[in-house]
């Protein structure tokens, strides 16, 4: 370990011998008689030392002492340098991302908590949280490798862009976080956050492949955002939510507000899952109206909540929260059961349409759900009509176009609704055979004053008479609207014109009555 020629390693050398000669020939840094009467004072406490040292060449070695009951001691050197560098580097992955380099998550949160406390009242600290958009979309379609190499360029240009006194981490996944110390506030963050914004969204040459991401920012700023470690991070995330929801590629500040909105969507969203487990929900139907005879074909599904304290929540209050959380599938096969259920007690020429949702695609679980609500309830396969909007197709998949396919070999027929709203409709008019397309209330509305919404609608019509699609209008509220739309060649409406949505109890009665025209009356 030491190197020592023979001629000094025999019996009766002393340490003093040894160590002068280790010093003269650059195996010792230190003076000789420090590192013995260091050795002596710790026997001479205990009759039992240990203690360790770096040599010159960048070894550790370490030196166990156990005194002798008739005097001396012996001495046991050991070479530790691979078992300390195995320490040293079990300990840096425990604190740091293994992809990137970067500090993880309990490094970022005790460095933080370190700075907080260090940092005096006035000094401006800023927590950034940051997510990169459509990662998951390039991971998905370039491959796990592809993505690994594009977070860990994320990860640098994210070390560019901060000074050196800024912290960096790796939270998990495609989330980073940043502590902004110094400045003044909230002016740097907002300087440092466009940065990144940019130079995120810059494009990535990985092997061969291009990749376009972006970047949304969520900022919390101590003392006023809070002002401890958890706090902050807790808020930044907050502000990050809202940044996504507002379209991604932006940053947003934390707000007061937001914190008492997540805690009303936390509450909303137990409620929700007692709601589905309760059955407190109920299904409301809106007839469709033949434009041209005025005769009722069928009745759209739409859900209500009846919340027992809160009363009558809106679709639009609890709709988005389902799909973000997965409870819409279980809440859209209660849907397709209830109302096929109460479809088959309708006279056979009425049918039942049904929206569905992109999240119950993705289940897999579809077409079995829908073959088993038709089964339970005897309800004929062509009086069942299921109504997709653009999302589902979005993020087109031969599965999602396979599962369509089959529900229609069904004999179920397919709506696409909302059509004109989304990015790519005529597309997708390419790619399956709707059975029908509906056009959305917006522009309904704003006709027939409008010019361009009636050149819409007209574009629309023509395009369902040429592939042999039927058109339905919807938000129709006036018998102008209704007349303006049948001129226009519009096979079906609906609307609070005919009826609001109405309970299933009323919808029997208006059944059981039914003239052979539903009049629509101003």
């Amino acid at each position: 370990m030491y190197k020592l020629p023979r001629a000094i390693v025999k019996p009766g050398c002393s340490l003093r011998e040894v160590l002068r000669w280790r010093q003269a020939h650059g195996g010792l840094d230190r003076d000789p008689g420090e590192v013995r009467g260091k050795l002596l004072g710790s026997l001479a406490k205990s009759s039992r030392s240990n203690f360790a040292f770096e040599t010159t060449d960048g070894r550790t070695i370490s030196i166990t002492s156990r005194a002798m009951p008739g005097g001396g001691w012996v001495a046991t050197h050991e070479d530790i340098s691979e078992r300390r560098r195995a320490e040293e580097e079990i300990a840096y992955l425990a604190r740091h991302d293994a992809l990137t380099g970067l500090p993880n998550r309990r490094l970022f949160n005790e460095q933080l908590a370190e700075t907080l406390a260090r940092c005096k009242r006035g000094d401006g600290v800023a927590v950034l949280c940051l997510d990169v958009d459509r990662f998951k979309s390039v991971n998905d379609t370039l491959g796990h490798p592809i993505g690994d190499q594009l977070l860990k360029a994320v990860a640098e240009r994210l070390r560019i862009c901060v000074r050196e006194s800024d912290l960096v981490a790796r939270l998990g996944g495609d989330e980073f976080a940043i502590v902004q110390i110094g400045g003044s506030q909230p002016t740097e963050a907002t300087a440092l956050s466009t940065r990144l914004i940019d130079a995120i969204s810059a494009p990535y040459e990985l092997d061969g492949h291009q990749a376009i991401v972006g970047m949304s920012v969520g900022i919390a700023i101590a003392p006023n955002d809070g002002s401890d470690a958890a706090q902050l991070l807790k808020n930044a995330d907050m502000a990050l939510y809202r940044a996504k929801a507002d379209g991604r590629g932006v940053y947003r500040f934390f707000e007061a507000e937001m914190d008492a909105r997540m805690q009303a969507r936390r509450a909303l969203e137990l409620d929700l899952r007692k709601a589905i487990a309760g059955s407190e929900f109920e299904l409301f139907y809106q007839p469709l109206v033949d434009a041209r005879t005025e005769r009722v074909r069928g009745f759209e599904a739409l859900i209500r909540w009846r919340h027992p304290q809160r009363g009558m929540i809106a679709p639009m209050e609890f709709i988005p929260l389902a799909e973000e959380t997965g409870l819409i599938v279980p809440l859209g096969e209660w849907v397709l059961r209830e109302a096929c259920q109460e479809a088959a007690g309708w006279p056979d020429h009425l049918s039942v349409a049904v929206n569905l949702s992109a999240a119950q695609f993705k289940s897999k679980q579809l077409v079995p759900t829908v073959v088993n609500a038709l089964a339970t309830s005897g309800v004929s396969p062509a009086r069942l009509e299921l109504e997709i909007t653009e999302s589902v197709l979005l993020h087109e998949s031969d599965g999602t176009l396979a599962t369509l396919h089959q529900l229609r070999d069904v004999g179920i027929r397919i709506s696409l609704d909302d059509f004109g709203t989304g990015y790519s409709s005529l597309g997708y008019l390419r790619k399956f055979p709707f059975d029908k397309i509906k056009i959305d209330g917006s522009f309904v509305h704003d006709m027939p004053g409008k010019d361009d919404s009636l050149a819409i609608i007209r574009a629309v019509v023509a395009i369902g008479a040429s592939l042999g699609i039927n058109t339905t209008a919807e938000g129709v509220e006036t018998a102008e609207q209704f007349e303006c739309l049948r001129t226009e060649g519009c096979t079906e409406v609906q609307g609070y014109l005919f009826s609001p949505p109405r309970p299933a109890a009323e919808i029997r009665k208006l059944v059981a009555s039914l003239r052979p025209k539903l009049r629509a009356t101003a």
